[in-house]
């Protein structure tokens, strides 16, 4: 049997690996046998060779779990295991393949693996489903959050599950009801959430607000040339989306277009319907000759960015 986990969100996609190796372990009263083997890893890419020596007449003659990660990243042995395609599937050994990449649906062996193996995709949570996780995570531990604490958890860690976890954890230990201020209090934004908010304080035309933000990164030990390719990213997907909008594109349309996540395009939609496309446009060339001044030595990382704020 060959079970295929794949997609980005890695987080719910170990959750069911793990899940599927309790089960089997439990049937089997932990006599089962499990091998782990990633085709990034040198040495265990050794074992897969001398596995593949020691049976020469297929890959999978012995009963055990085989765990296999990263095989797209290798194409002789995505060949290998099309060829083995036939007995894959008469064996009564559990093969897992698991992957978080960006997978090819035109692959041979990802069509194979679709139309011949038990598969389940992680795709990224949207909003409204990422809300829905958070809820029930608060609830396992009888806790119950406000619509404006989930808003700003989501603000500080964004659609990161192994962070939000760990966070929800953390929280639950301070009280059950939580509100917005506790989040506030107890949550450390992401840099990627800073950087959002000096964008908007920008858009606002509140420089001063803006370069304070800025000043708190720098003071906190972040690199300039980081913060500013941060602002230069945020940016130019704020001018993909407005030129999208402009050209009659449907918010669905433009998820797709961009292939931007939808929690990227949500936050980034709203804020290019502050600017017009000139506006943008002009903000881009500034960071960019900004960038060339501060990489070729014409001035100074910290002073260039303030200079980018104040002149924008």
């Amino acid at each position: 049997m060959i079970i295929f986990i794949y997609g980005e969100d890695n987080y719910r996609s170990r959750k069911k690996l793990n899940e599927i190796i309790a089960y089997y372990k439990k049937i089997n009263n932990d006599n089962l046998k499990i091998e782990f083997f990633d085709i990034l890893d040198n040495k265990k890419e050794k074992s897969i060779n001398s596995l593949n020596k020691k049976k020469q007449t297929s890959l999978f003659n012995e009963k055990r779990i085989k765990i296999f990660f990263n095989i797209f990243s290798n194409p002789q042995f995505k060949e290998k295991l099309l060829k083995e395609s036939e007995s894959l599937l008469k064996s009564k050994d559990i093969i897992i393949i698991f992957e978080n990449n960006n997978l090819n649906h035109n692959d041979p062996l990802f069509k194979f693996l679709k139309t011949k193996a038990k598969c389940q995709e992680f795709q990224m949570l949207d909003i409204k489903s990422l809300k829905n996780w958070i809820k029930k995570e608060f609830e396992k531990y009888k806790a119950k959050p406000t619509e404006e604490s989930i808003d700003k958890l989501i603000e500080y860690v964004g659609n990161d599950l192994w962070r939000l976890e760990n966070e929800i954890k953390k929280i639950i230990n301070f009280r059950k009801i939580i509100k917005k201020e506790d989040i506030e209090f107890l949550v450390k934004p992401k840099i990627e959430t800073n950087i959002f908010n000096t964008i908007d304080a920008i858009a606002k035309k509140e420089k001063h607000k803006a370069l304070k933000l800025l000043h708190q990164h720098l003071e906190n030990g972040d690199s300039p040339t980081y913060l500013l390719s941060m602002i230069s990213l945020q940016f130019r997907n704020i001018l993909i989306i407005k030129d999208l909008i402009e050209r009659k594109y449907t918010y669905n349309d433009i998820i797709k277009k961009t292939k931007l996540h939808p929690f990227v395009v949500q936050k980034n939609y709203y804020q290019a319907k502050k600017f017009n496309i000139q506006e943008l446009k002009k903000i881009y060339q500034k960071i960019f000759e900004t960038d060339l001044n501060i990489k070729t030595g014409k001035i100074n990382p910290d002073i260039g960015l303030d200079l980018l704020i104040a002149e924008i």
